[in-house]
């Protein structure tokens, strides 16, 4: 070889490590840019006390492994996915796929909450027990509520009890939906809650559901549709158990995640998020996953993560968490119930299972509604 080729070579050498070294480096400094981005869209602020206290008020099933006994007894393992309902009910009400929203404030605890009672409303639809495809929750509400009426606050709306600082805790969400309900979006009390806002979920979060001035009214409108069957969900087992029959959980904790997803669609723990989301499907590694993982909804619109998507229906601005990650994620997490609680239900007959070429146990509730 001569002179010549081996400086080229070398350099071509040199060329390769330099480039690698680089995009490794901008693909950290993107992660970190993103966060700092999005930080402004946290909001989850922790409460241990509160939480025990909350807990207390539930009696004998305050656990998922209690209220959802029938549940966890009769879990098969079944990859479960609960988004496709979801997605089926949205196009049923809407006319088009359900594609995630973006707070604009830190107002994810009411985000979290939301996607999980829209999801269960969307399985009981399936199932029959709803007559109509359901509408979408509103946020704005559930925030006000978890600052103000679930802190013992009046629901009045005469002052800003929630304060102007933003954050909820889960169990402020958890517990507002059971004592109160939910409020839809539509038109109620001459207010339009058809689309998401971010100043009103600001001004709500300070004076409560309804808003400055509300006399308690719109708390009235959220107990017409009341959503009792709100339980702590503290492991794995309850987890996968509650998403198998139906049952979306809400995540409120510390733990942060990297914003690519990787070939089997799982984004890898990463860095510190106060931030609730939603937990609406699982998969099994004894099923063929590369591990035991949740599916995650995040609030910050589809765009927010990149990657490979696994099956190719998972939503935009969604990732899979794997269970030892998930496993430090149950400090706050509450699974949303029916009207009957959480019984078992046995969601894998007539055509709903559905395998495809990656996994033999997948399970779509979706089915022809004559």
């Amino acid at each position: 070889m001569t002179q010549r080729a081996k400086a080229f070579s070398i350099s071509a050498i040199l060329f390769v490590v330099v480039t690698s070294a680089l995009s490794v480096v901008v693909a950290r400094y993107t992660n970190t840019l993103i966060d700092r981005v999005e930080r402004r869209a946290f909001g989850y602020t922790p409460d241990p006390e509160g939480t025990q206290a909350f807990l207390a008020t539930l009696g004998d099933e305050r656990f998922f492994a209690q209220a959802g006994a029938d549940a966890m007894q009769n879990a098969k393992g079944i990859d479960t996915f609960l988004y496709r309902q979801m997605d089926k009910a949205h196009q049923a009400r809407y006319g088009k796929p359900f594609v995630v929203g973006r707070q604009l404030i830190g107002d994810c605890v009411a985000w979290g909450a939301a996607h999980a009672v829209y999801c269960q409303d969307s399985v009981s639809w399936s199932l029959g027990k709803l007559p109509e495809p359901p509408r979408m929750p509103s946020t704005e509400a559930i925030y006000g509520g978890a600052r103000v009426e679930a802190r013992g606050k009046p629901g009045d709306g005469a002052q800003p009890y929630g304060g102007w600082n933003d954050g909820a805790t889960g169990f402020g969400a958890a517990k507002f939906l059971r004592e109160f309900g939910v409020v839809y979006r539509e038109p109620v009390n001459g207010i339009d809650l058809t689309t998401y806002s971010g100043d009103r979920a600001k001004q709500w979060g300070a004076y409560g559901c309804g808003g400055k001035g509300d006399k308690g009214v719109m708390d009235g409108i959220a107990k017409q549709h009341p959503c009792k069957h709100v339980v702590s969900v503290r492991t794995w087992d309850e987890l996968a158990a509650a998403i198998e029959s139906g049952y979306p959980v809400t995540l409120a904790s510390s733990q942060g995640f990297q914003s690519v997803r990787n070939r089997d669609g799982i984004a890898e723990a990463s860095g510190t998020w106060m931030h609730q989301m939603a937990a609406l499907a699982v998969r099994h590694k004894k099923n063929g996953s590369p591990d035991d993982c949740v599916l995650v909804l995040n609030s910050w619109s589809p765009n927010w993560i990149s990657g490979p998507k696994w099956p190719a229906d998972q939503p935009d601005g969604s990732f899979w968490a794997r269970r030892s990650v998930v496993e430090r994620m149950l400090e706050d997490a509450w699974a949303i119930g029916d009207t009957n609680g959480f019984k078992y239900r046995d969601l894998n007959h007539r055509d709903w299972l559905q395998p495809n070429d990656e996994s033999s146990n997948i399970l779509d509730i979706s089915h022809d509604r004559k």
